[in-house]
């Protein structure tokens, strides 16, 4: 332990002494890749709520858990001779320093720019066209092909046409995908007239996934936007549920609705 507290190395022994076959946690022990993955996807919910949240003072400790979970599969992966924490911090560099020509332009750690105002006005675009040669490396040939199967829904959806769109598959302006909004919910109506379920998921989802390119034509991310969505409703409802107390379960559609629209005149959100 230094002076200022545990360091990086003790958390790498913490791991160790964790897993150890001997006198180490059973839990820990029996654990897999696959069985701390939800764990991880948990954590990084946790740092997103907390950032939302401007909860800086939980951030840290979310961030520490988060942390916790990259050195977890170091371990494993070490135990099985695959990777370790350095090789991790060694790839992640290495591919760091080759995204940002800008900043090193030998495509050394060492090297430096030499004049800042000649930075190349296409950084994002360069930044693309290294990532795309990146996943022909890994065989990923297709625009689409390594984007993550078990990414939430509304991501998954932003970043296929995001995907596209980087290749010019896009609208020209917000009309476009405006009326496609406009376009899917006719079909859904007309889904439900004919009183096909299956047909209804179908244009369900088209409806879903048009009104996520509206989100991502304008530059916002659909996870947070929902997630602000949801807190919306959270304390609006619970204004409805303060309201009536005892009489929540009582209560009809109508009173319901009037203490909705007192909330909202309250710019509760």
């Amino acid at each position: 332990m230094s002076e200022t507290g545990y360091t990086l190395d003790d958390l790498l022994y913490l791991m160790a002494r964790l897993r150890d076959p001997q006198t180490g946690c059973p839990w820990d022990i029996k654990q897999d890749y696959a069985s701390i993955a939800p764990s991880t996807i948990e954590e990084a919910y946790e740092v997103v709520d907390a950032i939302e949240k401007q909860d800086f003072g939980h951030l840290n400790e979310e961030l520490g858990d988060l942390l916790f979970q990259v050195i977890f599969y170091a371990q494993i992966g070490k135990e099985e001779q695959r990777f370790d924490f350095s090789s991790i911090v060694s790839s992640l560099v290495e591919k760091l320093v080759r995204r940002h020509p800008h900043v090193f332009p030998e495509g050394t750690l060492q090297s430096q720019v030499s004049d800042r105002h000649n930075l190349p006005d296409d950084i994002k675009q360069r930044w693309e066209i290294i990532k795309q040669q990146e996943r022909a490396s890994k065989g990923a040939h297709g625009v689409l092909d390594d984007v993550p199967v078990n990414f939430p829904a509304l991501s998954r959806a932003a970043k296929l046409q995001k995907r596209a769109a980087n290749v010019g598959f896009d609208w020209e302006n917000i009309h476009g995908p405006l009326a496609k909004v406009r376009e899917e919910l006719i079909e859904v109506e007309e889904a439900l007239e004919q009183n096909d379920s299956e047909h209804l998921s179908e244009e369900l989802g088209d409806l879903l996934f048009a009104v996520v390119n509206v989100v991502r034509y304008l530059k916002e991310d659909p996870e947070a936007v929902l997630r602000s969505a949801n807190r919306k409703f959270e304390k609006r409802f619970q204004y409805i549920e303060q309201q009536l107390g005892d009489q929540l379960k009582a209560a009809d559609i109508d009173t319901m609705n009037r203490l909705w629209d007192e909330a909202k005149t309250l710019k509760i959100s």
